[in-house]
């Protein structure tokens, strides 16, 4: 099985392959890569890098949900820890935003402790991702209502690690300043 940085470096690899020429919603319709590797980042900072199991998955946290990617694939691939966490991260798209949205506030207490850190590092990422120099009224309408909703499901997972959930505070008040 791949371990270290063998681990996060074929895991960045499948993500990107798998979302190439996807773009990210916010921030010019960036590449999507862009908002793994953040995720990836801010889980390897918050940790000292001392869980590539972690940084793997936070690279791989949308696979199964944005492409045909299954959880069997990445457990053989990354291991079952790697595919557990990816797949507690796993919106189920058969369901309308609002019940996703709903699912997830609901879910997020009960979720891991690693599949927590990797959901306010998403979080952190797409409130950042929302904050626009000169933001349209609709630009500000979005990123509060997101915003509302991000803090409710952040405060199911936070306790977690208390850098990370600073780094979601400090979004949130950034964002809160641009509005």
């Amino acid at each position: 099985m791949l371990t270290g940085i063998r681990l996060i470096s074929e895991a960045a690899e499948l993500a990107a392959h798998r979302h190439a020429g996807t773009a990210r919603k916010g921030r010019g319709s960036e590449p999507y890569i862009n908002h793994l590797a953040e995720v990836a980042n801010l889980l390897a900072r918050v940790t000292d890098g001392a869980d590539a199991e972690l940084i793997a998955a936070g690279w791989l946290h949308d696979v199964i949900e944005d492409t045909a990617t299954t959880r069997e694939e990445l457990a053989q691939k990354f291991g079952e820890r790697v595919a557990a966490l990816v797949v507690g991260c796993t919106d189920d798209m058969s369901l309308s935003k609002a019940e996703r949205r709903k699912k997830q506030i609901e879910d997020a207490p009960h979720k891991s402790p690693g599949a927590k850190l990797i959901k306010i590092a998403d979080k952190v990422s797409n409130v950042r991702a929302r904050i626009f120099l000169n933001a349209s009224a609709e630009q500000r309408e979005e990123l509060a209502d997101y915003v509302a909703w991000a803090e409710q499901v952040v405060a199911g997972c936070r306790g977690v690690n208390a850098a990370l959930d600073k780094m979601f505070d400090d979004a949130v008040a950034e964002a809160r300043s641009s509005l």
